[in-house]
């Protein structure tokens, strides 16, 4: 019974022992990341003295690259603008070219017509079947440009005489008359939408002057 127990307090010995070294290691393992963090520290110090005690020429050089790319990001920002202006401008000056041609497309029937016409009329000598067609082309041209564009022709005949749409070519007094009034249309005018782009050309009738008072 003696030697059993001396052999079961060896073995208990030998296994706190052991607990004790495992709880060692453990611990060893959980220091590690404070000395990895510290040495980590200490690496980046010298790096950052490194860093901050760079010499004079060598902190000119590094201007001088950071110079050279703004630089040439400049460059390459005044040359994108350039080639953006020039874009515009041709765009521009093509749709200043080429702003009637939907225009010009619905006159040239038009002129379809009128060749139509002469052709026609040298063949014929029918003059009222002539004119009657160039009544009908006028007809639809002006019809297409009030309808389409909004060119219209307006009557000045019997209205007020404004200098804002007539143009007095020929003027005549008359009794009949208070106030200047266009008596005929010898030119007619044109508005585009509301604007006068054509003042019409006009014979205007003046009142009469009023006879002078005669001084006491």
């Amino acid at each position: 019974m003696l030697k059993k127990d001396t052999h079961s307090e060896k073995t208990d010995q030998k296994n706190t022992q052991n607990d004790e070294a495992s709880a060692d290691v453990a611990a060893g393992n959980q220091a590690e990341p404070e000395v990895s963090g510290q040495s980590a520290e200490k690496d980046a110090e010298p790096a950052a003295e490194t860093a901050k005690t760079l010499t004079p020429e060598e902190k000119i050089a590094e201007l001088e690259t950071q110079l050279a790319e703004t630089r040439d990001q400049l460059l390459r920002k005044a040359a994108d603008f350039e080639n953006f202006r020039k874009r515009m401008n041709q765009e521009k000056q093509n749709a200043i070219e080429y702003a009637n041609q939907s225009l010009l497309l619905d006159i040239i029937p038009v002129i379809d017509d009128f060749e139509r016409a002469i052709q026609s009329a040298e063949k014929s000598a029918d003059l009222n079947a002539f004119i009657e067609g160039v009544k009908m082309i006028e007809k639809r041209l002006t019809t297409q440009l009030e309808s389409k564009w909004g060119l219209k022709r307006f009557n000045a005949a019997g209205e007020p005489f404004d200098p804002n749409m007539h143009e007095a070519l020929m003027v005549e007094k008359s009794p009949d008359v208070t106030e200047a009034v266009v008596q005929e249309d010898l030119i007619r005018g044109y508005l585009l939408k509301d604007r006068v782009i054509r003042a019409a050309k006009v014979k205007v009738l003046m009142p009469e002057a009023a006879p002078a008072v005669a001084s006491e």
